[in-house]
């Protein structure tokens, strides 16, 4: 199986439309998705010593991190009303193969920084609200 290409990962917002598009989340560097898991211990005296855990039981959650430069799109534009007003919206992560991720999630940070004369920059993280499913 070959690599995937990292700028085939992309970041998308929905367009709140019916039915729903996604739009990308315009000039991403770079994306990362990390998977979490809170596992329930079950471990009681027949365990041997060795932790038990609950299969299925727990908290699990998604976080997803991008950074790039500042274009001014709708869709970066929509990230920021986000932010600023604390609420969820549906977003989707598409990957090379063809596989995508849909979820809601809550803008928990968002910063901006640039110097002088370069561009300005861009670095988000976004946490699951509710279920993270394959499209």
């Amino acid at each position: 199986m070959p690599a995937q290409n990292g700028s085939a990962f992309l970041l998308k917002i929905s367009d709140q439309g019916s039915p729903v598009a996604y739009r990308t989340v315009a000039g991403l560097r770079t994306t990362q998705m990390t998977i979490n898991g809170d596992p329930v211990a079950i471990t009681h005296k027949q365990s041997g010593g060795w932790r038990d855990l609950l299969s299925g039981a727990g908290t699990r959650s998604v976080s997803v991190s991008a950074a790039g430069i500042f274009l001014g799109s709708t869709e970066e534009g929509a990230v920021r009303s986000h932010a600023l007003a604390g609420t969820i919206d549906d977003y989707e992560l598409s990957f090379e193969d063809g596989e995508k991720l849909r979820g809601r999630f809550l803008v928990q940070r968002l910063d901006y920084s640039g110097d002088f004369n370069g561009e300005r920059n861009y670095t988000l993280q976004l946490e699951s609200s509710g279920p993270v499913v394959a499209a």
